[in-house]
């Protein structure tokens, strides 16, 4: 584990403005928001802490998102590097980072923005072994783990339930955003409402993940089916969906460190298509053991040769 807890010299020649110290810093940069945060609630917002597993398409702008909200403190983990493929859709890859840690580019991404962060960074990613202590001392995760590191997300979202901590997974589907908040003692298990097994094929927990994260997929109406390729782990993906995933996800997380009402903890879920401009908000009961969810499951396994 690599740890930033103080200043970035970078940080600090980037500054566009002067100021004398850290306290005049938070109270400028941040005043734009005044009517939409009290003070207080600004500075609950600084003294937070987030935890954000995997900083790729979605993770990443979760990141950047609530850096520019005011939030102070932040874990993250990502051991990955960018590449090609990341160009069309991942806030920190440009041709200039190509092969570069996505961890250590989005530390300086963020250290631009707010030189006086206070950041954790696990440059193993998130581990067996390092899963407690990266979520302990967090107010709430930010799931931005890659889509099909199932085995990953279920570490995370078991840990996290032993700790008490709320977790947010917003998920990108074709011009979709799909966005479930597990509370630890309102929601369901990440087992429990996705009814993944260990016997399941990596194909069919994928598959599994995508119906319970998005139970109204309205993008199938426009998605080539052709395109995926569960076996291989891929699917189209577009910046469209990440930026508003990560608008529904910040929100939530913003919600939650500051105690707002209006939470609608899984089974809720809330699906938005921009392309066809369909918004729904549900509740899932039973999570995808609903009979609806099953007839889906087997319907999708054979139409993508699973």
């Amino acid at each position: 584990m690599w740890s930033l807890l103080s200043r970035s010299t970078l940080g600090q020649k980037l500054l566009r403005f002067r100021l004398k110290d850290e306290e005049a810093f938070w109270q400028e940069a941040f005043s734009a928001q005044q009517g939409l945060f009290t003070p207080a609630e600004q500075e609950r917002l600084r003294q937070a802490t987030v935890a954000i597993p995997g900083l790729g398409g979605v993770g990443g702008t979760h990141f950047i998102s609530l850096v520019r909200s005011g939030v102070g403190r932040f874990k993250i983990a990502e051991f990955d590097v960018f590449e090609p493929r990341n160009l069309s859709r991942q806030y920190g890859a440009r041709v200039d980072t190509l092969g570069r840690p996505k961890g250590r580019v989005m530390l300086e991404e963020a250290f631009r923005i707010n030189p006086f962060l206070k950041i954790e960074f696990y440059e193993e990613g998130l581990t067996p072994e390092n899963a407690r202590a990266f979520l302990t001392g967090a107010d709430v995760v930010l799931d931005g783990i890659e889509f099909f590191a199932l085995e990953a997300r279920k570490l995370l979202y078991d840990t996290a339930r032993t700790l008490k901590i709320p977790v947010v997974t917003a998920g990108p589907l074709a011009f979709s955003a799909a966005l479930l908040v597990f509370d630890p003692e309102k929601s369901p298990s990440f087992s429990e409402y996705f009814a993944i097994k260990d016997d399941m094929s990596p194909q069919e927990k994928a598959l599994l993940f995508a119906l319970g994260l998005a139970p109204k997929p309205f993008f199938l109406k426009y998605l080539d089916l052709s395109s995926i390729n569960m076996k291989e782990g891929k699917g189209p993906a577009s910046v469209i969906a990440c930026y508003l995933c990560s608008a529904l996800a910040a929100m939530e997380a913003v919600r939650i460190i500051l105690k707002r009402p209006g939470l609608k903890p899984a089974p809720h879920y809330l699906i938005y298509d921009l392309y066809l401009h369909r918004f729904h908000l549900g509740y899932l009961k039973g999570g995808n053991k609903h009979p609806l969810q099953r007839l889906k499951f087997f319907y999708l396994k054979k139409k993508l040769g699973l």
